[in-house]
């Protein structure tokens, strides 16, 4: 669960709560409440584009679809009264996009203040259930060495990410692709991210156990270590 972004979304549908208490104390002809609350969701119906900010895709709503849509069915009951009852509320609806894109905002950089992209803590909290599996032929038969991982889990180090180096320098070396060795032929499983961080990392361990790739599904990071987290199997 992203905690924080959790946190947000629940401010911001309190803030939408309160505004259409505010609207319904104002009004001399009040609506039925059920109706009043599908009139909120159906006004956020909108036309919006998709902008990219902080590795994720942000929603900006450009064309009031839902307003529209209420527009045409209310306007015709009632002589136009019932859209004078429930106008407001298809607006407050279309304002929640607002509402909703200024949580999107805000969440990533609450988010990376809490959970610092750059700290191996972040993606490895709790790691006493961690085990090694092989995931390429050129893997050798190693286990976790449970006591390295957690002397040196204060002391990782981030190094850049150099995915087509290593690439090509696995390629140049084999000669061919299929006699490539796996530069991360490990995978590191059973461990857990720091609760509330919505992060579900998939960890990869270098071949010489130093080196660890985390990759999150919108980012890569690389942290490495002095000494080896693999040792020989039993």
């Amino acid at each position: 669960m992203n905690a924080p972004g959790f946190v947000l979304n629940l401010m911001a549908w309190g803030a939408i709560f309160i505004l259409a208490i505010q609207i319904y104390r104002k009004q001399d002809v009040k609506p039925i409440i059920w109706k009043m609350t599908i009139v909120i969701f159906v006004g956020l119906f909108s036309f919006s584009i998709n902008l990219p900010y902080m590795e994720q895709q942000i929603k900006l709503a450009i064309l009031p679809l839902g307003v529209w849509i209420l527009n045409g069915i209310y306007s015709r009951k009632e002589g136009g009264i019932s859209w004078d009852k429930y106008r407001k509320y298809a607006w407050l609806g279309f304002f929640a996009n607002f509402i909703f894109l200024a949580v999107s905002l805000i969440s990533p950089l609450i988010h990376s203040v809490i959970f610092p992209a750059n700290e191996i803590s972040t993606y490895l909290s709790d790691v006493n259930k961690g085990k090694i599996i092989q995931t390429h032929p050129s893997a050798g038969s190693k286990i976790l060495d449970i006591d390295s991982l957690l002397d040196q889990l204060d002391s990782f180090k981030e190094e850049s990410v150099y995915s087509e180096k290593w690439y090509y320098e696995a390629f140049e070396s084999a000669g061919e692709l299929s006699k490539a060795e796996e530069r991360f032929p490990y995978q590191l499983s059973g461990t857990e991210a720091k609760w509330g961080s919505g992060i579900d990392p998939l960890i990869f361990v270098e071949q010489d156990g130093k080196g660890i790739l985390i990759s999150t599904g919108q980012k890569q990071v690389y942290f490495r270590a002095e000494k080896s987290l693999l040792k020989k199997g039993e």
